[in-house]
């Protein structure tokens, strides 16, 4: 991978890790608008300033944008979202195998 390419993935990831910043973005998967409100309790245990920061950054970033009926996922945040589509299938097969190490007896 180019130095440019590295670059670019250091600023998504940045952006991506940013708190509550994929939660954000998860609520709006489903492409309707959602009102701040409804998109604060969709995120859930998130501040208004922090909702509105995030916001904020998502939009500068062009992957949310906002209009008369609330906020949505850019074209640029659905792509983003269905190249993230396989996280779901991978933390379901993750999370039964944390439950079988967890179920499981101690090695002798």
């Amino acid at each position: 991978m180019s130095s440019k390419e590295n670059a670019a993935v250091s600023q998504l990831l940045a952006l991506l890790e940013a708190r509550y910043a994929l939660r954000v973005l998860w609520a709006l998967r489903d492409g309707h608008a959602q009102t701040f409100r409804l998109l604060q309790d969709s995120v859930g245990s998130i501040t208004p300033n922090t909702l509105n920061t995030r916001i904020k950054e998502l939009r500068e970033a062009g992957l949310v944008n906002h209009g008369s009926e609330g906020y949505s996922l850019t074209l640029s945040g659905q792509d983003l979202l269905k190249r993230l589509s396989d996280l779901q299938a991978f933390a379901g097969k993750w999370q039964q195998t944390q439950v079988k190490k967890t179920a499981a007896p101690p090695a002798p």
